[in-house]
This record gives C-alpha cells, sequence and structure tokens, in this order.
C-alpha cells in the first residue's frame, strides 16, 4: 500500500452562519487527514483509499456555488520541491510524533 501527498486548500465563504458551519467541517475533515499548514492549508499523506475518502467527505460539506476546494497531489521527494519563508508549522509530518 503507497502513500502519497496532497496538499489541500480551501477557501469557504463565511459570511452566514451555514458558511463558518461549512468552514469547521472542512478543517476537522483535513485533520483526519493530516496537519494544518497555514489557516486553510493541511499537508496530507493518505493511501488512495484515504485520498478517496477525504475527497468525498469534503465534496458532501462544501458548497460548490461559493467555496473553493483544491487538492494537489505533490511531487517527491518534497524537500526538493518546497520552499518555505517565514513561520514553519511546529512538527513536519515525515517526523515521528512523541506524545
Amino acid at each position: 500500500m503507497t502513500s502519497v501527498e496532497v496538499l489541500v486548500a480551501y477557501d469557504v465563504a463565511t459570511d452566514s452562519l451555514a458558511g463558518r458551519r461549512r468552514l469547521r467541517q472542512v478543517a476537522k475533515a483535513c485533520e483526519g487527514f493530516g496537519q494544518r499548514v497555514q489557516k486553510s492549508v493541511f499537508e496530507c499523506i493518505v493511501t488512495d483509499g484515504e485520498l478517496a475518502m477525504l475527497q468525498a467527505r469534503l465534496a458532501r460539506v462544501i458548497d460548490p456555488s461559493s467555496d473553493s476546494l483544491r487538492i494537489y497531489r505533490l511531487r517527491e521527494p518534497r524537500d526538493r520541491f518546497l520552499i518555505v519563508y517565514g513561520r514553519t508549522i511546529d512538527h513536519d509530518i515525515h517526523d515521528p510524533l512523541i506524545l
């Protein structure tokens, strides 16, 4: 079973109570699969099956008439294709997590 790295970016219209609820639901769905790297951006390492589950869950939550959702497959090796300026994330998803 191979894993793929994806970047999930979203912009949810929050001018209504329903929009703010969708924003929380999108973030909650992404948290189950990856790590937040910016306010509306997650990096995820998932299997093909998990990616399909994530896509289906997000598609059920967003309102396609007012929200935007993008999922990008990242190229490997990530370090070769990633440039970061400014604040970095607290924990790299490739490092072990010790609780």
